[in-house]
């Protein structure tokens, strides 16, 4: 389910304060295959467990914020830091 674009222009990241961004399927893909291998935790230290099926980014390309059933998950210990995939 597509995130409304006037709500996506107030998202930010709640530590940073930067805007967010919709994750594209490359990315996406590169980063739902370090979480298969175990690579990906969150901020607080959890191991990210579940693929994602769509993401926001903040538009500084550092943290990911998963998106469940439509509703983003905007917290601080659920961001994942993208220092952990690759070729982001």
């Amino acid at each position: 389910m597509p995130i409304d674009a006037d709500l996506l222009q107030i998202l930010c990241c709640p530590t940073s304060k930067t805007p967010v961004e919709m994750v594209g399927r490359e990315r996406l893909g590169r980063l739902n295959a370090a979480i298969a291998a175990g690579y990906v935790r969150y901020t607080d230290g959890a191991a990210v467990d579940e693929a994602l099926d769509e993401a926001l980014v903040t538009t500084d390309g550092r943290t990911v914020y998963r998106i469940d059933d439509g509703i983003p998950v905007m917290l601080v210990d659920r961001g994942i830091p993208t220092n952990q995939v690759g070729s982001w």
